[in-house]
């Protein structure tokens, strides 16, 4: 089982898609706390058009973003404050639901995993992946 992801950071929409695409995804899961972006393109509604355009789900999986600090930290470097902010955030009920929603959707059909962020080592996506190829043994494939 292969499970992919994907940043936006500095990459257009079309872009993303294309990558997709080729990869043969055919589940986009929106890892983002807020689906709102200031990049066009990237906003949930828009998103999820295009995704659908191109024969991708969309859904978005608000219970495994990031909380505010979270993302503040990983903006700034500070990794391990933001593995310790998930980690507590990865006890709530809303991330428990939200991450088996992601887990079964995963196991079901070719998904990818989205974010900002454009390396995954630096943002909850790559603590995402790493727990589902732990636990479940995919193979993650960061496009």
């Amino acid at each position: 089982m292969k499970l992919y992801t994907i940043g936006y950071e500095g990459q257009p929409q079309a872009e993303v898609i294309g990558r997709l695409t080729a990869a043969g995804v055919q589940v986009l899961a929106d890892v983002r706390a807020v689906a709102a972006s200031r990049r066009a393109g990237f906003s949930k509604t828009v998103l999820a058009g295009s995704a659908a355009e191109a024969g991708i789900d969309y859904v978005h999986l608000r219970g495994v973003g990031t909380p505010k600090a979270g993302r503040e930290a990983a903006r700034a470097g500070r990794r391990d404050e933001l593995h310790a902010i998930y980690g507590a955030h990865m006890q709530e009920p809303a991330f428990r639901l939200d991450f088996e929603r992601l887990r079964e959707t995963a196991k079901d059909r070719p998904t990818a995993i989205l974010c900002f962020c454009g390396d995954h080592r630096k943002c909850h996506r790559g603590i995402l992946s790493d727990r589902l190829a732990r636990e479940d043994g995919f193979e993650v494939v960061n496009l």
